[in-house]
């Protein structure tokens, strides 16, 4: 009842993401473990990380003029806590902006889910708390890039506290809607960590 909970509130916080009841909404334990060893390239065991990032061109900024994105990281990390039995997935996303000094961050819990848009292929839905948008996370046919769709998400400038006074939001527009970003090494993703431990742990995968 936990994660069918879980999968109805992922499902209302990211627009375009279909909540109804039917049956074949509802991912099955196979799918949701072969969908995991595409992001994670294998099953994750009981801690996981994925490392996908982006620096864009200036010939492609030049192309796309009105993108506001200029370079953007994102790491995935799937869980079992101490002294539970269920796999939890989470998010941390890095935005630097072109027009914009400094570095963004934004975070939220994913979940599985059956994306309308992409023929009811599997996702990762990850709402932010409070009303914060979110993102869905799609893997290329080759599973070596990560698709982040987006319309509105809160960001945080990093080493702020993530409050509401502190808050930005990076919103689609034209050209901010789709990512691709490539699988890296997952140390190309430690400036996301804020935990010593488990930055630590990033540094030695």
């Amino acid at each position: 009842m936990a994660r069918l909970l879980q999968f109805i509130l992922t499902g209302v916080a990211l627009a375009g993401v279909s909540t109804g009841a039917r049956a074949d909404d509802i991912i099955g334990p196979a799918k949701a473990r072969a969908y995991d060893a595409r992001v994670f390239t294998k099953a994750p065991g009981q801690r996981a990380y994925a490392c996908f990032t982006r620096r864009y061109t200036p010939d492609h900024l030049a192309q796309h003029p009105k993108q506001k994105v200029r370079a953007m990281q994102l790491l995935v990390t799937a869980e079992i806590p101490q002294g539970e039995s269920i796999m939890g997935y989470s998010f941390r996303l890095g935005v630097n902006y072109r027009d914009r000094a400094g570095d963004f961050d934004s975070s939220g819990s994913c979940d599985h889910i059956r994306a309308e848009d992409g023929g009811h292929e599997i996702r990762y839905g990850c709402p932010v708390d409070c009303e914060g948008g979110g993102i869905e996370i799609a893997m290329s046919k080759d599973d070596t890039s990560a698709i982040v769709r987006l319309t509105r998400i809160t960001v945080w400038q990093r080493g702020n506290k993530p409050d509401d006074d502190a808050a930005d939001a990076l919103i689609a527009g034209s050209d901010d809607k789709i990512f691709r970003l490539d699988r890296t090494d997952t140390a190309d993703c430690a400036g996301l960590m804020t935990d010593r431990k488990e930055l630590a742990g990033i540094r030695h995968k």
